[in-house]
């Protein structure tokens, strides 16, 4: 959840009654947005 709350600047309290799986799904989403492009495409 903190990964959510950091890129997407979401409060605690909006993603409580979320259930797993969309916390999963936005999790994945903001570790794709967070990321530098050279990670992004396979660079290291």
């Amino acid at each position: 959840m903190a990964d959510i709350a950091v890129v997407f600047h979401w409060p605690p309290e909006a993603m409580e009654p979320m259930p797993l799986a969309d916390l999963m799904n936005w999790r994945e989403r903001a570790a794709k947005r967070s990321q530098s492009p050279d990670t992004k495409n396979g660079k290291r």
